[in-house]
């Protein structure tokens, strides 16, 4: 039975990664505790890799000391936090591991003291603390560590009797958030902390744990080839092969080869004489090709090519080859005198990365609801924008506590994060951007116009539940407001009508409709006609968004 009263850097190391396994064995789990049963919930995958983040910096040090560990933990996870739940995340280890680093040996009291140091640390992160979140279990558990640090020695009893009073906090959450309760879950955040703690026991007890996905590497260069790259190829194999005739192959005989070969594929050449036949084909199946060639005779100077991957070899290089011309256009950019005003937004979809892009956005971060950015993506952005005032818009609200994070870690440029929590939010903070304003007029100015976008956002239920009074089954498709739910239906265009509906008032001027990638345009033009019929004193747009998950993003000002 292990007894210990103290742990040195070794050990809280090992429980640190322990923690980080078993947070990463549960995401998916955590990820379906979403209150909205979007297709979207991501608070494990956005802790995960938060924790993950530091969890390879653990991994690369040598016998490490307290001070290299709880270095190499913040840095870690501040650079790669993701989410609101990320970020907090984060903040808890900051806090916890600037309470730690001085110490060689750490006993119950001062693990206490800095779980503590972890709570205030990620309150104050927070601009309005809710309870009944991560925050509510990371403070109850700190709580209880303070209360029977003196008399408890033994380390595992003690760290059984915060984990237990942490999973009765969990349990408690429903009734501290009314939402968490009518959609009958817990908090995922929450519960992705204590599946860091449960981890931490069991390293700390000395489980075998596998560490080999912590090790560091060099990240491979991805290229990504878009779905409609490869679907531009039909049929993916040139086929050429000559038949050295050895029968008779008259002209009818001929016309069937050829009909035979357009019901294979395209692009088809056949040349006939007497002797041998020449044939081009691009298809899917050259062996069937090659087969009914075969009872004509034999073949010769046999050619197949697989264009795909020659198509895909081709947009690597020209992927490369832009790669290279924007690496050019950033190093000629950064030799220049910087700009007074730059811009940084947040996007998902490729629709709405030309609107940003139009709007004057200098660095696009691609991301949003189903993929949070990092604190690092932020960072790296902002290196790359040449101007001395950088506004950022994050354009969702689980998004922002990691551009303030990005900013605080930024020292040679004035960071000014725009609290947008939709893209039509982040649109209409763009248009009210005054070059001749400072950057506090601004950000009132941009605040301002904010106020005055209603965003609805229409997607389908993954799972039954309720919400706002509103019976939701899987399949549903729903219209999701800036505060809860608008509309529950089976059909997308109907749930949208009244998305708009539940948003109208009578300052209502502009009603605009951004559609998705799951959405035709004829079926956006067409719910804009109706839009048109039913306000008329309103006047309605439709943009190409092309995100994913929402077939709709629409917005009332």
């Amino acid at each position: 039975m292990v007894n210990r009263k103290t742990i040195n850097a070794s050990i809280l190391s090992r429980m640190f990664l322990a923690g980080a396994k078993n947070l990463e064995a549960k995401k998916e789990w955590i990820n379906e505790l979403n209150v909205f049963p979007v297709p979207d919930g991501d608070t494990g995958t956005n802790m995960t890799l938060t924790i993950m983040s530091a969890a390879s910096e653990v991994s690369g040090l040598e016998n490490p000391d307290m001070e290299s560990l709880a270095k190499a933990i913040s840095s870690g996870s501040l650079r790669g936090a993701r989410g609101n739940s990320g970020v907090i995340l984060s903040q808890l280890l900051r806090g916890f591991t600037r309470g730690v680093r001085k110490y060689e040996e750490l006993d119950a009291p001062a693990i206490a003291a800095a779980m503590e140091r972890g709570v205030e640390t990620a309150y104050k992160a927070v601009m309005k603390p809710k309870e009944g979140t991560i925050l509510t279990v990371a403070k109850e558990a700190a709580l209880k560590a303070v209360e029977i640090a003196e008399e408890m020695e033994d380390l595992e009893e003690f760290f059984h009797e915060v984990f237990a009073h942490a999973e009765v906090t969990l349990s408690k959450t429903p009734d501290m958030l009314p939402v968490l309760k009518e959609a009958g879950v817990v908090d995922s955040g929450g519960q992705g902390l204590l599946e860091v703690l449960r981890g931490a026991i069991d390293g700390f007890l000395g489980k075998e744990v596998d560490y080999s996905q912590f090790e560091k590497s060099a990240a491979p260069v991805v290229t990504k080839i878009s779905p409609q790259a490869e679907a531009d190829i039909k049929f993916g194999y040139c086929t050429e092969f000559i038949i050295m005739l050895e029968k008779e192959f008259p002209e009818e005989e001929e016309h069937s080869f050829k009909e035979f070969l357009m019901s294979l594929g395209d692009s088809i050449v056949l040349v006939a004489d007497d002797e041998i036949v020449k044939v081009h084909v691009h298809t899917n199946h050259p062996g069937e090709a090659i087969e009914r060639a075969l009872t004509y005779g034999s073949l010769s100077r046999m050619k197949i090519d697989n264009m795909r991957e020659e198509h895909q070899e081709k947009l690597i290089k020209d992927a490369e080859k832009l790669a290279k011309e924007q690496a050019e256009a950033e190093e000629k950019a950064a030799a220049e005198p910087p700009k007074e005003a730059g811009f940084i937004s947040v996007s998902a979809g490729d629709g709405l990365t030309d609107i940003f892009k139009d709007l004057g956005v200098d660095y696009l971060i691609e991301g949003g609801q189903t993929m949070n950015p990092s604190t690092e993506d932020m960072l790296n952005a902002i290196e790359k924008v040449n101007a001395k005032t950088i506004y950022i818009f994050p354009n969702n609200k689980n998004i922002i506590l990691a551009a303030n994070q990005a900013r605080d870690l930024t020292e040679d440029k004035e960071i000014i994060v725009v609290p947008t929590k939709t893209v039509p939010q982040g649109v209409s903070a763009l248009i009210s951007f005054v070059p001749e304003k400072n950057g506090e007029e601004n950000l009132e100015a941009m605040t301002e116009a904010i106020s005055r976008v209603k965003t609805g956002q229409v997607t389908y239920a993954v799972r039954d539940t309720r919400i706002d009074d509103k019976e939701i089954h899987e399949g549903d498709i729903m219209g999701i407001g800036d505060h809860g739910m608008l509309a529950v239906g089976k059909e997308r265009e109907e749930v949208a009508k009244e998305t708009v509906a539940a948003m109208m008032d009578e300052d209502a001027e502009i009603i605009s409709i951004y559609y998705g990638a799951d959405t035709a345009e004829e079926d956006a033009e067409a719910l804009a006609e109706v839009l048109e019929a039913a306000y008329p004193d309103c006047e309605v747009e439709v943009n190409r968004g092309g995100q994913p998950i929402y077939y709709y993003i629409i917005s009332v000002e």
